[in-house]
This record gives C-alpha cells, sequence and structure tokens, in this order.
C-alpha cells in the first residue's frame, strides 16, 4: 500500500461527505486506502461514513470509536485517541491527513505528493498552500501555509519557531518514530507535534500551489478557538517540546514562547480596552501594526 489516508470526524454532518468525496475522487497510479475514526458523534456522522464504508468496502477502513476513550487535555475532550488510533493503524507508506470539516480541492493531491516523497527520500515530510474558509461570515482568505522566508526546504528549525502545515496539507514518511511519547497527549495542536516528531528524520518541502480547504467554523477543535486560549496552549506545548528535544533548540524554542506570551499580552490589552469602551483605538492599532490579527473577527 502506498498511501494511507486518515480521517478523523466528530460531529460533521455538514461536512463529512464532501470530505470523503474529495478523497475518493484522487487519480493515483498506485493504491491507497482511507482510514476513517468517527468518535461516536451525536449528529449523523456516524450513520453518513458507515454508508460510505458499505459502498467502498475494500477502499474504506472504518473505526467506530467510543467515548470512554476520549483523552482530555485541560480539562476539555479532545479527538487526540481517535488521531492516534488512525495512524497506529495506517498499513501505507505515506500517511495523508484529512479532518472530516475540510476537503481537498485537487485530484492529482495524493499522487504529487507521492511522486515528491519518492524522488526527494531525505524529506520526511511535504505539504501544499491551503484556502481558509470562514464557515459563519461566509468569507474565505487564501492563507499561503508556510514561513515568512521562502526556501526550497524546511527544517524542524522552522517548524519550531511556529506550525506553517496545515493539516489537509500534510503527507509524510510513515513509521519514522516508534510510540507516540507521553508529552504528545498534552500537546496542541495535535498536528504540530506530528510534525515536529517526523522533522528530526528529515526535511521538509513545499508544493505551491492550493489543493485543499481549511474550515474554520464554531464547532472546530482549533481554529474557532480564540486567540488567548491558543496562545496559552502554544506556550505550554513549546515547554513540551523543549524538554522532549533536550533543550537542543532552546534559543529558537525560547524566543518563540517570548514571542507567544507578547501575542498573547496584546490580546489581553486589546480585551481589556474593549471593556472600557476604547475599542476603536484597538481596531486602529491592530489596522496599522497587525493587520493578519484581524483574521480573528471572522470567526
Amino acid at each position: 500500500m502506498k498511501v494511507s489516508v486518515c480521517i478523523i470526524t466528530y460531529n460533521h454532518e455538514k461536512y463529512i461527505a464532501e470530505a470523503i468525496e474529495s478523497v475518493l475522487m484522487q487519480k493515483t497510479d498506485f493504491n491507497f486506502e482511507i482510514i476513517i475514526g468517527e468518535d461516536d458523534s451525536a449528529d449523523g456522522t456516524r450513520e453518513i461514513v458507515k454508508k460510505y464504508k458499505e459502498q467502498y468496502p475494500d477502499r474504506i477502513r472504518l473505526f467506530l470509536n467510543d467515548r470512554k476513550n476520549v483523552i482530555y487535555i485541560n480539562g476539555k475532550p479532545t479527538g487526540r485517541w481517535n488521531f492516534m488510533n488512525n495512524i497506529k493503524n495506517a498499513g501505507g507508506d505515506y500517511v495523508a491527513l484529512l479532518d472530516g470539516d475540510d476537503y481537498w480541492t485537487s485530484p492529482d493531491k495524493l499522487q504529487r505528493q507521492a511522486d515528491f516523497l519518492d524522488a526527494n527520500p531525505d524529506f520526511s515530510i511535504c505539504f501544499h498552500d491551503v484556502e481558509v474558509l470562514y464557515e459563519n461570515s461566509g468569507k474565505t482568505r487564501c492563507m499561503i501555509a508556510r514561513p515568512e522566508i521562502k526556501k526550497e526546504r524546511y527544517t524542524i528549525e522552522d517548524l519550531l519557531k511556529g506550525n506553517f502545515i496545515y493539516t489537509c496539507s500534510v503527507m509524510f514518511r510513515r513509521g519514522l518514530f516508534g510510540e507516540f511519547p507521553d508529552w504528545f497527549l498534552k500537546a496542541q495542536p495535535a498536528d504540530w507535534g506530528l510534525h515536529i516528531l517526523n522533522a528530526q528524520h528529515g526535511d521538509i518541502g513545499h508544493i505551491e500551489e492550493i489543493m485543499g480547504v481549511y474550515r474554520v467554523h464554531g464547532d472546530g477543535l482549533w481554529g474557532n478557538k480564540g486567540h488567548l486560549y491558543r496562545m496559552k496552549n502554544t506556550i505550554e506545548t513549546y515547554k513540551l517540546i523543549n524538554e522532549y528535544l533536550g533543550y537542543r533548540y532552546k534559543k529558537i524554542i525560547g524566543e518563540s514562547i517570548w514571542s507567544a506570551r507578547f501575542s498573547l499580552l496584546q490580546k489581553m490589552v486589546g480585551v481589556l480596552l474593549t471593556k472600557l469602551g476604547l475599542g476603536m483605538i484597538v481596531n486602529f492599532y491592530r489596522r496599522i501594526f497587525y493587520p493578519d490579527s484581524l483574521k480573528d473577527d471572522y470567526l
């Protein structure tokens, strides 16, 4: 098996069919499997994925999970067990990820990424650009998922400055590390921790083409969380990664933690000023100095 496509889904009744169809439309010269982990949704997601399994019994492997397996992080339920279980059961040489509320737009995505990894054995990961769709407002924003500096290859050092790989854009070599380490059960977001584990074993390649859509909506596990929540958890994850890597990259990680803390402070000051009725000053400051921060207003 050349590629395993791992889909995790929970309460994605409105989206899951589009996600699965975007995988089924892939045109490849190799076999690939679709692994779907359904986390005991409260809506009709489970019934939908079961029908797809019946339609494509040789293509789809379906795991119907129980909520008793859910891993809680900071007291909140996550899809972490589902995420890990899918990857553990993958049988392909390469693994591509897709959340049940996202979808792919290019029928050649899997072929192009597999060809890239075949041709570049010193790379452990490759990713592509995505379009971000803000579901609540209907607005779209083209997000070039890469660091500010364009390079032919990226490394773990680039990744430690911040996650620039969207889940629906990644393909990586399976089996680069053993069991998931304990810290991975606490890290947020999960895909960033996974990329760090894989990037220890090779460089990261980038395909400059939009081949997927990342959807931001009210029920998302990460994208819908506020800036304060994301920054706090990012800082804690940096600490876990720093210890795991034996502090070999402590300078880069230290600078990244400082940057995250500064961003957190800015947001907290903005919230305070808004509560004091000075929201116009906050928005003017953001538009002039930090226009990217306005994307949170779409949520």
